[in-house]
């Protein structure tokens, strides 16, 4: 299970704040023990969620305090940081809603069904399994959009002239 919400973690941070909201995690599921239920994993993956939206507003509000300090005391020297993939899924992924994105990383990366997906966003399943096929169709009109057409029109397919 470790493994499991490490990779959880790894696919949507960096590694150092995966270890330590994987330590959060653990924590937060050792003092709530006894309300684990028997299909722990998705239980874990929403504790995980809900630790790693921590330290992701906690890294937003040092980076808005770095922001006036540098306002007030600018440094001699700004770096930019590495420039982000060129990969044709990251671009659409990113053009998508983050509940969206989301959605479609529980259920590609984590291999999880739409009753999981449920436990871990704290919703119905039906209403997991309606965004999911929504967020499916809206990723694949971002990646038409960044690659552009398939090799056939699937407007005028089936049609004879």
């Amino acid at each position: 299970m470790i493994d499991a919400v490490r990779r959880f973690l790894v696919r949507r941070t960096d590694s150092a704040t995966a270890d330590d909201v994987l330590s959060e995690t653990l924590l937060v599921c050792w003092r709530r023990l006894g309300e684990i239920p028997d299909d722990h994993l998705p239980w874990v993956y929403g504790v995980a969620r809900r630790c790693l939206a921590n330290a992701e507003r906690g890294r937003r509000r040092q980076a808005r305090l770095a922001a006036r300090i540098t306002a007030l005391d600018p440094p001699p020297l700004v770096v930019d940081g590495p420039a982000p993939a060129d990969d044709d899924l990251a671009a659409a992924l990113a053009g998508l809603r983050a509940e969206d994105a989301e959605l479609l990383r529980l259920w590609a990366w984590e291999d999880l069904a739409a009753g999981q997906i449920a436990v871990v966003l704290g919703i119905s399943a039906n209403a997991a399994s309606i965004r999911l096929h929504r967020a499916k169709q809206r990723l694949r009109e971002e990646l038409r959009k960044v690659t552009g057409p398939a090799g056939h029109d699937g407007a005028r397919e089936g049609r004879r002239r």
